[in-house]
């Protein structure tokens, strides 16, 4: 049996584009895991039953964890420590508890006094998504090629070994990070960019001499990109802003800085600058598509693959 085989029940707590995900790509992968999920929606847990999702969907996060090898909790960041606290008294000695949030420094604090001696805490951060949220929205191969970032920060090397099995049979590569650099690096790739797409829509919202109507009638690939990732899950967002604080705005200070550094080659007209700034940025999407990690295909590779 390999290691990614050996859990024999898995809890999911959260029921949305991630679990649903995991739940898909398990199936897809043969593994025979016994999968309970929760949600704290009762209407999420409708969807998912109506959908298949999960062998077992339960009213409570703490009647999910029971008897459970590997819970991951898939829920915005701010809340991963209530739900750790709730769960805590119910979980397995020896069993493994990840999650799949972007942020771990706050969620490593949050979660990891809660839980009791001889469970293990390994977290996770699967560099994969879309911008769809719910049960309904995951698919089988999201995860395939895409990065899952492991931060063991002490958990025993075995526990780190099954979930970074676990993480590839499902498709993902991995690699182990340390927290506090994982903050920063999904600063950069991620988060950033994420709040700076957020501003482009509410600024092209607040421009009045523009109905709404031209701004979707002619919107060109850039501002069409903006949109997609601005319509991401709200709720997890501000959790992501909210508990990565200062890499964040670190990285935001950088951006200003090179922000106000255009400005200026705009305003006195300095076109070599602005050309040698395009051509060394332009290399880093041909890096990106070359790494397998986009297409140049119009939806970006993101169309939804069949369970």
């Amino acid at each position: 049996m390999s290691e990614a085989q050996s859990y024999q029940r898995v809890a999911l707590i959260g029921l949305g584009l991630i679990a649903s995900s995991i739940y898909w790509a398990m199936k897809r992968a043969g593994m025979e895991a016994h999968v309970t999920g929760y949600a704290r929606s009762a209407e999420t847990r409708e969807t998912a039953k109506r959908l298949g999702l999960c062998h077992e969907i339960v009213d409570s996060a703490e009647a999910a964890v029971k008897d459970a090898d590997l819970v991951i909790l898939a829920v915005p960041v701010g809340a991963m420590g209530p739900i750790a606290e709730a769960i805590a008294p119910h979980l397995k000695p020896g069993c493994t508890v990840s999650d799949v949030g972007s942020v771990k420094k706050e969620v490593i604090e949050a979660v990891r006094p809660h839980l009791p001696e001889g469970v293990h805490f390994v977290p996770t951060h699967p560099m994969a998504g879309t911008e769809h949220s719910g049960p309904d929205a995951g698919f089988a191969s999201l995860y395939d090629n895409r990065w899952c970032l492991i931060v063991p920060d002490g958990a025993p090397e075995e526990a780190t070994a099954r979930v970074e099995a676990f993480w590839q049979a499902l498709g993902a590569k991995t690699e182990q990070m340390e927290v506090e650099h994982h903050d920063l690096v999904c600063a950069v790739v991620s988060h950033v960019p994420h709040l700076i797409a957020y501003t482009m829509v509410g600024v092209a919202d607040d421009l009045r001499r523009v109905s709404d109507q031209e701004v979707i009638k002619f919107s060109a690939a850039g501002f069409r990109d903006f949109t997609r990732i601005a319509a991401s899950d709200p709720t997890m967002w501000r959790d992501v802003f909210m508990t990565n604080k200062q890499a964040t705005l670190e990285i935001l200070g950088r951006f200003t800085e090179e922000l106000f550094a255009l400005q200026r080659a705009i305003r006195t007209g300095d076109g070599q600058l602005l050309f040698d700034y395009f051509t060394r940025t332009r290399e880093i999407r041909r890096g990106i598509l070359q790494a397998g990690q986009d297409t140049d295909a119009p939806d970006f590779g993101r169309v939804k693959v069949q369970k």
